[in-house]
């Protein structure tokens, strides 16, 4: 964990055992988040853990959604003083006669940013399938903002199997390539399954608890011979001296990993076999003893849910699964492939279909899926960048000001020289979704409320992300008898007309929420023709949420939201 994280994370303890306090004198029992109850582990959001963690509950034949238990059984009371709150599940809303919708990912109009360009990526490197040619490949690569130097790093694979490769923007769009003097290029690391290895996932670790551990490298050391199935985990400080490789033990190829902030653990997601292609996961506090993945615990499949493709109608498996840290949730990208099968795509040279789909947790390991189109699609169409085979990346999205932006990679099939193969042509783009824009309660024309659960805070300074230019925003308080706290009164409500990612609810009457800090409380929206898609509560009048930042952004010191309106 950084030292941010170590410093958010005292705060929210300090904060919480506020709120215990004062639940324990009103006969509530209520325990701190990361100490233990009668049963687990009690998060930050004051989601109770079972005492087998993970639990061992999912599966591998079954094509049923997962069950969300926090869903099912909602803490009595939820803590916010962690992020921005979404509304995309049912977690904070007791009552509502919004509509909840779901958005969808915009590709950038000039896509792709990034494509085949040196020598090594225009190559064909054997060591893999044959015939493969122009690949800048991300498949699980890694795209972060280094604060440290200001500027964006993505890892990525130069070439069909080829060396791990780094490029530096300052704006995701226009890519430099630069010397690292450590092999040729803009290569980490030279190709070969005893180098680079296959598929990676790749992790910028910008303020390490060890600085040796900066770069977190996960690779494929020979998935394909069936007598070295397994991947092994590397650290380095500057991607020049690694340490030794620890080995995972046996896996399929493609495995990937994450860090949850929330509990502090390091997440292998690993792939292995359900209805198909599924995922099993570890985790572990320490990056390299995650290697261990003998205790792994069967986690998810593609399911019901997730339709076949209406002309290849093959059964839908689950490729791949990413995560990352967002404000209050973790964020998961789900890589759901719809076929066709290998044999078919290496006889006609073009890529298999992927589409990227999300989730949502807020335990770390169970995922809600309430919408399950496509977040980001390929076009099926012959000649186009991002044809087929789509991937995410290690970090998933970053912030930029009002906007996230979600990297992904495509295959278009077909080499500059016209030839053609399953693994060739790959670039690499970017999509964008408005801040926090995953889901948003929504009242068209009439007027609509929303009321949350019981929640409690150690801020004072309450926040939106909305948009009703053409309606209107207001905002009570309520205790838990309904009853209205003043003078947090929809009378004195100052009315908001404006669409901004970042806007301050006030009261007349009260400069703040100091006099209900630490109380169990309910905010009741009153929604005239408007979109609301959040709301924080802060200690900052900058609006920071002290929320995760996914892979970071300009403007802030790390992947913590410590400024607020001052990042903008």
């Amino acid at each position: 964990m950084n030292n941010i994280s170590k410093k958010y994370s005292l705060h929210t303890l300090l904060s919480m055992l506020v709120v215990c306090l004062f639940f324990n004198t009103n006969g509530i029992a209520q325990s701190t988040p990361g100490q233990q109850s009668g049963k687990g582990e009690v998060l930050y959001n004051g989601i109770e853990l079972p005492d087998q963690w993970p639990p061992k509950t999912e599966d591998p034949k079954s094509a049923e959604p997962m069950r969300v238990p926090y869903l099912e059984t909602p803490p009595k009371v939820i803590p916010i003083n962690t992020g921005r709150q979404l509304f995309v599940d049912n977690f904070l809303i007791e009552s509502s006669d919004l509509k909840q919708v779901f958005h969808t990912a915009k590709k950038f109009e000039h896509n792709p940013v990034f494509s085949a360009q040196t020598k090594s990526e225009l190559s064909h490197v054997d060591i893999g399938e044959k015939g493969q040619k122009a690949v800048t490949y991300l498949g699980h690569g890694g795209v972060f903002f280094d604060p440290g130097e200001q500027h964006f790093k993505m890892f990525y694979t130069a070439g069909w199997r080829g060396g791990l490769a780094m490029a530096t923007s300052k704006n995701l769009v226009n890519w430099t390539r630069p010397d690292l003097g450590i092999v040729n290029e803009n290569i980490l690391l030279p190709s070969g399954w005893a180098d680079a290895g296959g598929d990676n996932s790749f992790w910028l670790d910008v303020n390490p608890e060890n600085a040796s551990e900066k770069y977190k490298y996960l690779t494929d050391r020979g998935t394909h011979n069936k007598d070295r199935r397994n991947h092994t985990v590397q650290t380095s400080k500057d991607g020049k001296a690694w340490t030794p490789e620890v080995s995972t033990g046996k896996a399929d190829d493609y495995c990937s990993f994450f860090y949850n902030p929330f509990r502090d653990k390091w997440v292998y997601s690993i792939k292995r076999q359900g209805i198909g292609r599924a995922r099993y996961y570890s985790e572990n506090k320490d990056f390299i003893k995650g290697a261990d993945w003998s205790n792994a615990v069967f986690w998810a499949n593609a399911d019901k849910l997730d339709e076949a493709d209406p002309l290849i109608k093959d059964q839908p498996q689950l490729y791949s699964l990413n995560a990352v840290a967002y404000e209050s949730i973790m964020l998961g990208e789900f890589y759901i492939l719809l076929g066709p099968d290998n044999r078919i795509c290496y006889e006609g040279k073009f890529p298999k279909i992927t589409e990227l789909k999300l989730g949502f947790s807020r335990d770390g390991f169970h995922w809600d899926r309430p919408d399950r189109r496509a977040f980001i699609k390929p076009t099926q169409k012959d000649g186009d960048w991002d044809r087929g085979y789509l991937h995410g990346t290690t970090g998933v999205c970053l912030v930029m000001g009002d906007e996230l932006w979600f990297p992904y990679c495509g295959y278009s099939g077909i080499a500059p020289d016209g030839s053609r193969g399953m693994y060739s042509g790959a670039a690499i783009g970017m999509a964008k979704l408005r801040r926090d824009g995953f889901a948003s309660m929504e009242s068209e024309g009439k007027k609509g409320t929303l009321t949350t659960r019981p929640v409690t805070f150690d801020g004072k300074h309450f926040f939106v992300n909305v948009d009703c230019t053409e309606g209107e925003l207001k905002v009570e308080i309520l205790d838990g008898n309904n009853k209205i706290i003043a003078p947090y009164s929809l009378k004195n409500s100052i009315s908001v007309k404006t669409n901004k990612t970042l806007h301050q609810i006030k009261w007349k009457g009260s400069p703040d929420l100091s006099a209900i800090k630490g109380k169990p409380v309910k905010f009741r929206f009153h929604l005239t023709n408007g979109k609301l898609y959040s709301f924080w509560v802060s200690p900052d009048e900058s609006g920071a949420s002290y929320g995760y930042l996914a892979a970071g952004g300009p403007g802030y010191d790390g992947v913590i939201d410590t400024k607020g309106k001052n990042a903008y």
